[in-house]
């Protein structure tokens, strides 16, 4: 007798797969019987710690590396298709709506893996001064980032932030859909998969009104980029400890458009310029 075996949405920490420290879940709505791990501000902070950790493998790793696991990262969406679209649908989107949103995931993936490479040549350059000086400015990671992602689209609204920030070479700790936190959580399967280093794609389940404050106050995150329209709330408790803030205020059809989704303009926010000099011979 073949006996059903319930699947469990757990967090996705330096890693691995940890349940909520705190023992707590939820049942998203029209899911009572489906239980999804609640992340604390205990989760919160091992999360920020495995992203810290992480970091230095990450930005580290050469831009054509970090590409090629984005690519990877993209066809083990692909090889789970159907998987990705049965969490889809448990998050309510119709058949039809799950294929069409797991196909915008792949092909924004796809299109990040490619300009991993590239972010060098255009965001920094060579810089012309008098003097016997050579003069580059290049681009560096500004650290750990927080991302607060869209109850909708579940899946290619997280990647849409996420994906962002790790061309750039941050780290990430997401909150993934509150509504829909299924696919959220099953990214993290799919990351392990990819060859994504420990620490550097972080994922957590939970009640946005209860992390996000906790992701702007934190002083070991570095930036935020949040969906939605501009908090006060948000922006001032991150002004506390001069956090950089971005808003993704989209609409509906922009979310689902994945041309509106590629974007030079969401990397550059999240990386520093550096400028150095260096003496030409007489």
């Amino acid at each position: 007798m073949s006996v059903p075996v319930r699947k469990t949405y757990k967090l996705y920490v330096g890693g691995k797969f940890p349940r909520s420290e705190s023992g707590r879940v939820f049942q998203p709505a029209g899911n009572d019987a489906v239980n999804v791990a609640r992340g604390s501000r205990k989760d919160l902070r091992d999360a920020i710690v495995a992203a810290r950790k992480g970091l230095a493998t990450w930005s580290g790793s050469a831009a054509y590396l970090r590409g090629q696991i984005l690519y990877r990262l993209a066809e083990m969406l692909e090889s789970r298709r159907d998987a990705m679209v049965t969490e889809l649908r448990l998050g309510g989107a119709t058949p039809a709506a799950a294929k069409k949103e797991l196909d915008n995931a792949i092909a924004l993936t796809i299109w990040y893996a490619g300009l991993c490479d590239k972010v060098q040549s255009l965001l920094g350059s060579q810089n012309a001064v008098q003097g016997p000086f050579f003069n580059f400015s290049t681009i560096e990671p500004t650290g750990v980032i927080g991302v607060i992602a869209p109850d909708a689209p579940a899946l290619v609204g997280t990647l849409a932030l996420a994906l962002p920030l790790l061309v750039g070479g941050n780290s990430v700790v997401a909150l993934v859909s509150e509504r829909a936190p299924f696919v959220g959580m099953a990214l993290g399967e799919v990351a392990a998969a990819s060859d994504v280093p420990a620490g550097a794609l972080n994922l957590l389940s939970g009640h946005r009104d209860e992390l996000a404050g906790e992701f702007a106050k934190h002083r070991n995150i570095d930036g935020l980029l949040v969906a939605g329209a501009p908090d006060a709330e948000l922006t001032q408790a991150a002004a506390d400890n001069v956090k950089r803030v971005r808003f993704c205020d989209l609409s509906k059809a922009s979310w689902n458009n994945v041309e509106k989704l590629r974007a030079l303009s969401w990397v550059e926010p999240f990386v520093e310029t550096k400028t150095l000099w260096h003496p030409v011979a007489p």
